[in-house]
């Protein structure tokens, strides 16, 4: 089989090209497409548990306290006991912090609204309906 034929192959190589797309849009806000994706799974007000975060995007936990402590350096979010289970900390995004999620979301929308004109509303049901698939394909192997 060649890698053309593959699955994965198309995934991956379309996810790289996203990826590259939100990483300019980042790169010119001083932060990372990591640093927009965290941001934007940050309650904007309330908070949210660090350890709800890493869930949320799919990482490791490892991968994401880097990426909160270069955050945290950079003054994007600040880390706070939570006032109920102070074993845990509430990740709070900073002025600064909710001032890049703003454009973060909006690079994302962006994104979103191009590729949705450029397809059918049968090719995104399409779309969707195969993606489903493949999250239970996925599932199964996993078990």
């Amino acid at each position: 089989m060649k890698k053309e034929e593959t699955i994965d192959y198309h995934i991956k190589t379309c996810w790289h090209s996203i990826s590259r797309i939100y990483n300019q849009q980042a790169q010119k806000e001083g932060i990372t497409a990591s640093m927009g994706f965290v941001l934007i799974n940050i309650h904007s007000t309330e908070g949210t548990a660090a350890t709800k975060i890493a869930p949320m995007m799919g990482l490791e936990s490892r991968s994401l306290t880097r990426i909160l402590k270069s955050m945290e350096e950079r003054k994007l979010i600040l880390k706070q006991p939570d006032e109920l289970d102070r074993r845990s900390v509430r990740i709070f995004l900073t002025d600064l912090g909710k001032q890049k999620k703003v454009v973060a979301v909006k690079t994302i929308k962006e994104f979103n609204e191009k590729v949705r004109n450029a397809l059918t509303e049968k090719e995104m049901t399409n779309f969707f309906s195969l993606f489903d698939k493949l999250h239970r394909v996925i599932d199964l192997i996993q078990k």
